[in-house]
C-alpha cells in the first residue's frame, strides 16, 4: 500500500484511531472482544507514523567489558559471573562485545540499519567504584564520548541508569533491601544527569525492577543470588523509593527531561475461564508487571494478594507511598512473554499470593524455548493503555534469540527473526490503531551480547557477534528491520 497513496500518515492514523475507539469498547482481555480481534485479523500491510522512532537496545555489562579499567569497581554481576557455577559455560562479561572500546564502530551499525534511538545503560560502579563518593571522570567521560558520537549521528540517547548492575560494595551493605539505598541511588542518578543532562533528553531510572528484585533476591538465579522472599519483598519496596526520588532529583536538573522506567511485562492469561483463575490472573498481573508502575503514578501498591498486601513485611512506613509517587513522562516496556496463570491456594514465600503462573507454550518456540505468540502484546498493550490512560508507551526491549550462525559466504540468514518482528510489529501497529500511544520501539538486541546467567548460549542481536574475534556481521533480520526503519512500511 505504500505511504498511502494521497493520504499521509497522520490524516489516516487521525481517522482510523477514530474508528478503532468505536470499534474497541469492551476492557482488555474480555472474551468477546478476543473473537472480535482475533489472532487471524491484520491489518498489514502498515505504516508507522512518520514521527515513530524505531530503535534498538544494549545494556553495560552485557556488552561493554573493560570490566576493571579505568576505575571501574566491581558490580554484583562481575561477582556473580567469577563465581563457579552460577552462569552458563563459566562465562563472564569481562570482555562481551568489547564496547567500551569499540563504541563507535557500534554506533555505526546503527546508522547502517537506520536507526535514530539508541537504548543503553550506564554502569553505576564505572562512574562510582564503591556506589559512593565523587565520581570517577574517565567513567563520565566515556559516556560523554558515547553519547556525542550518537548525536552526530543523529540518534537519540535513551539512557537506562541502572540496568542490573550495582557496585558489589553497595550490596555487602544490604544490597537492595537495605532502604539506605534509595538515597545513594538518588545521588548517583543526580550526578549522571548533571554531567550528561546537557546531551540527552530521555531517561529511564530503572530496567526491570521485578526481574533484578525477583530474580536476584527470591529465585537467586541471577546477581546477588539470595532467595529470601521477605527480603525481595524490601527490595521492591526500596526500588520503589528510589525510583520516586530519582525521578524528583533528576526533574531539579533539568524539568524538561523526559523520565521514565523500563518495565518487564507479560500478557497474564487465566488457564481456565473459572473465577478463580481470573481473578489469579489479576494478582500475576499486579506483582508481575504493575508493581512498580502503580506506586509511581498513584502512589498505591496494587492488590497482589488474595488478603492485604504484606506492607509490614516490606518495611513500608508512614509517608513512603508519598516518596514513591512519580508522574512518569512515559512508561517503557519490555515484552517477552505470554503467562498462563491459574490459582491455587495461598502458601508462605511467593506462593502466598495463590498464583501458579508459567511460560505458556502453545506457539512456536524460539531457541531459549520462549513461546512467540504476538496476539499477547497486543493484549498487554491495550490493558496498559486502558489502565493507565494518557501515559505514552515506549517499546524498551522485545525480542528473540534465534542461534542461526554465518554461512560460508558470511551471510547469517535468520528468517525466523524476520518473521518474529513482522508478527509483534503487526500486533503493535493493531494496537495503535486502538488507540494506544506507543511512540517508539526499540529491538532487544542490537547485537549478540553476554546474557545474563546464559552467558553467550543465547543470541538475541539484529548483528551476529563473533566472541573470539569480536568480528559483527548485520543477519538478515538486521537488513530486514533496517528497510522497515527507513520507510515506516510494514508489508
Amino acid at each position: 500500500m505504500g505511504r498511502w497513496n494521497n493520504l499521509n500518515r497522520r490524516e489516516f492514523l487521525t481517522s482510523a484511531l477514530s474508528a478503532a475507539a468505536s470499534f474497541y469498547v469492551l476492557p482488555p482481555g474480555h472474551g468477546l472482544a478476543g473473537e472480535l480481534l482475533n489472532p487471524q485479523m491484520r491489518f498489514a500491510p502498515f505504516s508507522f507514523p512518520e514521527e515513530f522512532i524505531f530503535g534498538a537496545a544494549t545494556a553495560a555489562y552485557q556488552i561493554e567489558g573493560a570490566w576493571n579499567e579505568d576505575g571501574k569497581g566491581e558490580s554484583i554481576w562481575d561477582r556473580f559471573a567469577h563465581t563457579v557455577g552460577k552462569v552458563k559455560g563459566g562465562s563472564t562479561g569481562d570482555v562481551a562485545c568489547d564496547s567500551y572500546h569499540r563504541y563507535k564502530e557500534d554506533v555505526e551499525l546503527l546508522e547502517k540499519l537506520n536507526l535514530k534511538s539508541y537504548r543503553f545503560s550506564i554502569s553505576w560502579p564505572r562512574i562510582q567504584a564503591d556506589g559512593t563518593g565523587k565520581p570517577n571522570p574517565k567513567g563520565l567521560d566515556y559516556y560523554k564520548r558515547l553519547t556525542d558520537e550518537l548525536l552526530k549521528a543523529k540518534i537519540r540517547p535513551l539512557c537506562t541508569l541502572y540496568h542490573w548492575d550495582l557496585p558489589q560494595k553497595l550490596e555487602d551493605a544490604g544490597g537492595w533491601p537495605n532502604r539506605e539505598l534509595a538515597g545513594r541511588f538518588t545521588e548517583y542518578a543526580e550526578i549522571v544527569t548533571r554531567a550528561l543532562g546537557d546531551r540527552i533528553s530521555h531517561w529511564c531510572i530503572f530496567n526491570e525492577p521485578w526481574v533484578f528484585t525477583f530474580l536476584g533476591y527470591s529465585w537467586g538465579i541471577h546477581a546477588p543470588a539470595r532467595t529470601n522472599f521477605a527480603e525481595c519483598m524490601r527490595a521492591t519496596h526500596v526500588v520503589n523509593i528510589a525510583q520516586g526520588q530519582a525521578f524528583r532529583a533528576m526533574k531539579t536538573v533539568n524539568p524538561k527531561l523526559q523520565i521514565g522506567t523500563a518495565f518487564s511485562m507479560a500478557h497474564c492469561q487465566p488457564a481456565t475461564a473459572l473465577q478463580e483463575d481470573r481473578k489469579a490472573a489479576d494478582r500475576a498481573h499486579a506483582l508481575g508487571n504493575v508493581w512498580f508502575v502503580q506506586p509511581a503514578l498513584r502512589g498505591d501498591y496494587p492488590a497482589a494478594f488474595p488478603g492485604p498486601n504484606p506492607l509490614e513485611m516490606m518495611g513500608v512506613k508512614s509517608g513512603d507511598l508519598e516518596q514513591c509517587r512519580a508522574p512518569l513522562d512515559f512508561l517503557g516496556i519490555n515484552y517477552y512473554r505470554r503467562q498462563l496463570v491459574s490459582a491455587i491456594p495461598p502458601g508462605e514465600g511467593e506462593s502466598a499470593t495463590g498464583v501458579h503462573n508459567f511460560d505458556a507454550h502453545e506457539g512456536p518456540l524460539t531457541d531459549f524455548a520462549w513461546e512467540v505468540w504476538p496476539t499477547g502484546f497486543y493484549e498487554l498493550l491495550m490493558r496498559i493503555s486502558h489502565e493507565y490512560k494518557g501515559v505514552p508507551l515506549e517499546i524498551t526491549e522485545n525480542g528473540c534469540s534465534y542461534l542461526d550462525s554465518p554461512d560460508e559466504h558470511g551471510r547469517v540468514p535468520d528468517e525466523r527473526r524476520i518473521q518474529f518482528l513482522r508478527g509483534y510489529l503487526d500486533e503493535l501497529g493493531r494496537a495503535m490503531l486502538h488507540s494506544v500511544n506507543v511512540r517508539a520501539y526499540h529491538h532487544w538486541s542490537l547485537m549478540d551480547n553476554f546474557e545474563w546467567a546464559e552467558g553467550y548460549a543465547q543470541r538475541f542481536g539484529l548483528v551476529y557477534v563473533d566472541f573470539r574475534t569480536q568480528k559483527r556481521m548485520i543477519k538478515d533480520s538486521g537488513k530486514w528491520y533496517a528497510k522497515l526503519a527507513e520507510t515506516g512500511d510494514l508489508e
